[in-house]
């Protein structure tokens, strides 16, 4: 019987998002791929340190020791989470990445290693429910295709420790959980125009956004549930009263719970997210990405009126 991954939460993750190999990056981006992949060989016996996403993933990848009958109940497969490494890297530094992700005890199997060429083309088969990438081309073309993807920042402080068995996870509301609507009527008339908007639409849900499938896809998981873990999710955005209530009316039409709540009327987010220590956070705005990741591990969805191609 052939294998799938059918009915999994599946992350793609390219080896800069999982890993620390901003020092072999250096020597990539001087052009002298030669050069790169005799250092990654020449360390291939040298873990990698942890990238900024390596928390996310080791944390979703214990779920795969919940209980056979409680997966059952919400048609969830055994091994619930599947992580697969899709990544630039050539062939040989895959090699690496597969070395260190065993020294950490992560169960990663799977992986394409493309030696500079796109490899988001591969997240269709995969079936994949997120990519995350240091390249924003890739990112875009992903978002493109369908999958929720975020390019990761990975200079972004790391994530705590603070919460072992938790799943940590804060999401930006319009153009990633939502569209992008509303956020093309601030753009072109205006706050006040926002609002009235909001309120007169307040009982009608917003078009879905690029993450929506996603957080489905971690509301299923958390169903599951485990002992040694569970999933935290909060919604971070820049809507304050009156518009929140559109915001927390979509979720309920969608028949989402979100753990927290955070409307902040365009305060700076970065702080608040250092309180609430996510392991990840999405957000569309690059400017909200680099207040955040100086206190929390961080990724931009490109996505939206924000995010014109230049």
């Amino acid at each position: 019987m052939a294998m799938t991954l059918d009915g999994k939460l599946v992350v793609a993750i390219s080896s800069r998002a999982l890993f620390d190999f901003e020092e072999e990056n250096e020597v990539f981006e001087q052009g002298d791929d030669r050069a790169y992949m005799a250092l990654q060989l020449q360390r291939l016996d040298i873990p990698a340190k942890p990238g900024v996403a390596f928390s996310l993933v080791q944390k979703l990848l214990a779920f795969n020791g919940a209980r056979a009958d409680a997966l059952d109940a919400v048609k969830i497969p055994p091994h619930p989470v599947e992580v697969v490494v899709l990544s630039r890297n050539d062939p040989v530094s895959g090699m690496r990445v597969f070395r260190s992700a065993q020294h950490y005890g992560l169960a990663i199997e799977r992986g394409s290693f493309t030696r500079g060429q796109p490899p988001w083309r591969y997240l269709k088969p995969l079936h994949a429910n997120l990519f995350l990438s240091t390249h924003l081309s890739d990112v875009r073309a992903a978002l493109d295709a369908g999958v929720p993807a975020a390019q990761v920042y990975p200079r972004s402080v790391h994530a705590s420790d603070a919460h072992p068995a938790e799943v940590r996870i804060a999401f930006d509301g319009d153009a990633v959980l939502f569209s992008d609507e509303a956020e093309q009527v601030y753009q072109s008339q205006g706050l006040h125009a926002f609002h009235q908007h909001e309120m007169e639409k307040a009982a009608l849900p917003l078009p879905d956004g690029p993450f929506k499938p996603l957080l489905f896809a971690l509301q299923r998981l958390q169903q599951a549930g485990t002992p040694a873990m569970r999933i935290r999710t909060a919604l971070v955005t820049a809507r304050s009263a009156p518009a929140h209530e559109r915001a927390i009316r979509t979720l309920m039409n969608w028949n989402i719970e979100v753990d927290e709540a955070m409307f902040l009327g365009g305060l700076d987010k970065g702080e608040f997210l250092r309180e609430f220590e996510p392991d990840f956070f999405f957000d569309d705005q690059t400017g909200h990405i680099e207040s955040a990741a100086r206190h929390v591990p961080s990724g931009h969805v490109a996505s939206g009126v924000r995010n014109p191609l230049i």
